[in-house]
C-alpha cells in the first residue's frame, strides 16, 4: 500500500485562553413532556374511576369511555405540563445558583 500524504493543516492565526462562566440549566422540554405524560396517566386513571354510563345532567347525553378519556386528557395534560414547567423553574432556582469558572483554549485558524 502506498502511503497517503498527511493533510495540510491550516495556519494558526490566534490563540488565547479565555475564562467562561458555566451554569447548569434544566431542559424545559423534558420537564414539560414528563408532566404531559403524567397528565395522560392521570386521565387514564380518572377515566376508569368515572362511571360514564350515566346520563349527563347538563347535556342529556351518555358519553363513552373514550370520550371521557378525551375530555379528562385535555385538562390533565395541560395541568401536568404546567406542573412540569413549575418543577423546572424550581429546579433551575436550586441548581442554577451554582456557577463555575472554566478556562477554555480558544484557537482561530485561517480558512
Amino acid at each position: 500500500m502506498a502511503e497517503q500524504p498527511a493533510p495540510e493543516r491550516k495556519p494558526l492565526v490566534h490563540e488565547e485562553i479565555v475564562t467562561l462562566r458555566v451554569r447548569r440549566a434544566p431542559k424545559y422540554g423534558v420537564f414539560l413532556a414528563a408532566g404531559a405524560v403524567l397528565g395522560i396517566l392521570a386521565a387514564l386513571i380518572l377515566t376508569f374511576a368515572i362511571d360514564g354510563t350515566d346520563l349527563s345532567p347538563y347535556t342529556n347525553v351518555v358519553y363513552s369511555q373514550l370520550q371521557v378519556f378525551g375530555f379528562t386528557a385535555l385538562i390533565c395534560v395541560v395541568i401536568g405540563a404546567t406542573l412540569g414547567a413549575i418543577a423546572a423553574l424550581i429546579f433551575e432556582r436550586v441548581v442554577g445558583r451554582k456557577v463555575r469558572d472554566v478556562a477554555v483554549d480558544h484557537e482561530r485558524y485561517r480558512h
